[in-house]
């Protein structure tokens, strides 16, 4: 069964399409794009949410290994990988910092 975290959105039964989604979401951030356009996508509460923080931290990333000359983007890589091994076991993935700031600005 799904492995919900406090204070993560409630919504309903995770399915394996929900869960295949949000892992294609950490490792392809087009696909995130698209689950927030597709209608059958969005209305999924696990789908956006995964697709949105993946979003906001692919962003991140790309900014600090910029900064970082590509020296941390490994590290990034390792922890979207990691990200998306947990929601695909249906876990609501919390990431420090990005996961706060989309839940203030409303984005989940």
């Amino acid at each position: 069964m799904a492995e919900e975290m406090a204070g993560a959105p409630v919504g309903g039964e995770v399915t394996q399409d929900d869960k295949l989604w949000a892992l294609l979401s950490w490792l392809l951030w087009p696909l995130a794009i698209y689950a927030l356009v597709a209608e059958d996508k969005k209305q999924r509460p696990f789908i956006k949410y995964h697709a949105v923080v993946s979003l906001a931290y692919s962003v991140v990333w790309y900014v600090v290994g910029t900064i970082t000359v590509g020296c941390l983007l490994v590290v990034g890589a390792i922890y979207a990988i990691y990200a998306a091994i947990k929601a695909y076991q249906g876990e609501w993935v919390q990431v420090p910092v990005i996961t706060d700031f989309c839940k203030k600005q409303n984005w989940i």
